[in-house]
């Protein structure tokens, strides 16, 4: 997979996410639930950011607003210069096309496709001519050569995993988002799975939004942000980040 990004990367001093009061919430048949209740952020470019804190607390609902899944009810939200609440449907997908990429801990490859194909989709989505030669030089790049024409029912939990590291990394997007990607894996498999996205992301010089409960990972981010009840509670420097 050529490392080098597809569009020029922002100055690491610049921001690549700024949430000014951002507010989340939702109806359901119990009423109005507030997920996140005005969280302030701002993340530059090229940073390595864990987010950590109880189940519930708003982890989750925070990535999938970075990502334009969901859409704020409240406050501001600027993602790679997109201010995502006033962007349509068609405008959040190409955002999402463009600029981010996603690696959830259920995998989210699809079945009836293979690895190559699974690579390919946000290739194919934006009309590149070379999306399979480039999808089958990111399955290369992350130890799967070997496996381009097998289904998601034939490759192990880790291998899954990397298929879709890759295809969050094919796109070369400013920013990646993890939401616990190594949840469903064992501690050794895991293990090879974030060595291969912090590289990835080191050599693309790609934005790191990651979602985790293990210390160790957070240790590796160059901050840590602790949500509780959905507020932004603790926002720690790493000075040891590696």
């Amino acid at each position: 997979m050529d490392i080098s990004p597809q569009t020029p990367a922002l100055p690491a001093q610049s921001a690549l996410i700024e949430a000014h009061d951002l507010q989340f919430e939702v109806v359901g048949a119990a009423g109005r639930v507030n997920i996140l209740r005005g969280v302030d952020l701002r993340i530059g470019a090229g940073e390595v950011v864990g987010v950590v804190g109880p189940s519930g607390s708003g982890k989750t609902s925070l990535l999938m607003l970075l990502a334009g899944l969901d859409r704020p009810t409240g406050g501001a939200l600027t993602v790679a210069g997109h201010a995502l609440a006033g962007m349509d449907e068609d405008a959040l997908a190409r955002f999402r096309r463009d600029e981010v990429g996603i690696v959830f801990q259920g995998f989210h490859l699809v079945p009836t496709m293979t690895a190559l194909e699974n690579v390919a989709i946000p290739l194919e989505f934006a009309g590149a001519a070379d999306a399979f030669e480039r999808a089958e030089a990111a399955l290369g790049a992350v130890g799967l050569g070997h496996r381009v024409g097998h289904y998601p029912g034939q490759l192990s939990g880790g291998e899954q995993q990397r298929v879709a590291v890759a295809r969050a990394f094919v796109a070369r997007p400013r920013l990646i988002l993890a939401d616990e990607p190594t949840g469903n894996l064992d501690r050794t498999t895991g293990t090879q799975v974030m060595e291969l996205l912090f590289d990835l992301r080191e050599k693309l010089g790609t934005t790191l939004v990651l979602i985790t409960h293990d210390p160790a990972l957070a240790a590796r981010c160059d901050r840590v942000l602790r949500m509780e009840d959905g507020r932004l509670v603790a926002d720690e420097a790493l000075v040891t980040a590696q």
